[in-house]
């Protein structure tokens, strides 16, 4: 298992997948499958032909026309990405000048924006990592953050996300997992908001992090300064043929038919690690924050018996007692080893 660079970067940039090697149990990565559905297989597949002309039109309004349709929202209100990382590594195009990121969260909309010069402020949560009294500097004109947040799993309640709005501030809200929140009662990409952007990656619950896809939306003039100084061609024919596809009806209710089965997946490996007398932390993502005395000890020792799990001491606001796992179905077989690592 591969020591983390002391590089403060090289700590930000630590992801899931370095934690796992081929053929191990992998609770450190989030995706929701080990593969794509075959149909969706099948649609990318048939697409391959194609892969000679350029990105047409067509594909693209395809595309646009099955996010807008998902949520509610106008084709001008929808921009598709290269996976949600792209629309972080686009914010410095809205010309922030302090940007407030609140934390523990994931890591890239720091990195990026800090690459392009912007300042950032980190607004640290307090365990159980709720917005309660939550400060953020009201010079900030951008405040961003998770919802449900990476890797504490909290859900923020909607009346608490808008609560940041300020003139002159835009609100970028991660909702990367909220398609696996049954209902996505909290989601905010439904609502036509002049100051909120909403950024959402398929990579997880459709098992794409190969291929890079997601979307954002938000209001048209805000959409116009995000992307204004964006490559051509900046998503390919596969990537939007897989939007259309994971935005159809269809592919919508398979992944809230799997978001219920995630969550109550979820309650039992929650369940089995509270008999150990291990603490969670109370959330709702497909994923489950937890402290152990020693995480590195443990993580290290799972490691040795084939089961990665995500080091969380990458993360601003976490420290050493912290690990990740990813809800699985195998989660016994994951309890099972802590109870003995821990003995």
């Amino acid at each position: 298992m591969a020591s983390l660079d002391p590089n403060p970067l090289a700590a930000a940039r630590y992801h899931g997948d370095q934690a796992a090697e081929p053929g191990m149990l992998d609770f450190a990565v989030n995706v929701r499958h080990t593969k794509p559905p075959g149909w969706l297989v099948e649609r990318l597949a048939a697409r391959l032909p194609d892969l000679a002309r350029y990105p047409g039109g067509d594909d693209e309004r395809a595309a646009v026309e099955a996010v807008a349709a998902r949520h509610g929202r106008g084709p001008d209100e929808v921009v598709p990405l290269a996976g949600a990382a792209e629309g972080f590594a686009l914010l410095a195009n809205l010309r922030p000048t302090l940007a407030a990121v609140i934390v523990p969260s994931f890591t890239e909309p720091e990195l990026a924006l800090k690459a392009a010069g912007v300042p950032v402020h980190h607004v640290v949560l307090e365990p159980p990592f709720g917005l309660a009294g939550v400060q953020v500097p009201d010079h900030a004109d951008l405040v961003v953050l998770g919802n449900p947040t990476n890797p504490t799993s909290v859900l923020h309640t909607r009346e608490q996300i808008l609560a940041l709005r300020r003139p002159g501030r835009i609100v970028v809200v991660d909702e990367a997992f909220a398609d696996s929140v049954p209902g996505e009662p909290e989601s905010l990409a439904g609502e036509a908001l002049p100051d909120v952007l909403v950024l959402r990656s398929l990579t997880k619950t459709w098992a794409l992090a190969g291929l890079r896809v997601g979307y954002t939306l938000g209001a048209p003039d805000v959409l116009l300064r995000l992307t204004a100084r964006r490559a051509h061609w900046p998503v390919g024919t596969l990537q939007l043929t897989a939007i259309a596809a994971c935005c159809a009806p269809d592919a919508v209710a398979e992944a809230a038919a799997g978001a219920r089965r995630l969550a109550e997946l979820r309650a039992e490996m929650v369940s089995g690690l509270a008999s150990l007398g291990i603490e969670t932390v109370d959330g709702c993502a497909p994923f489950v924050l937890f402290t152990v005395g020693d995480s590195e000890l443990v993580r290290k020792r799972l490691h040795a018996k084939g089961i990665a799990l995500r080091r969380c001491d990458t993360f601003v606001g976490l420290d050493g007692r912290y690990l990740r796992a990813a809800v699985r179905p195998e989660w016994r077989v994951l309890v099972e080893a802590m109870s003995e690592v821990l003995a």
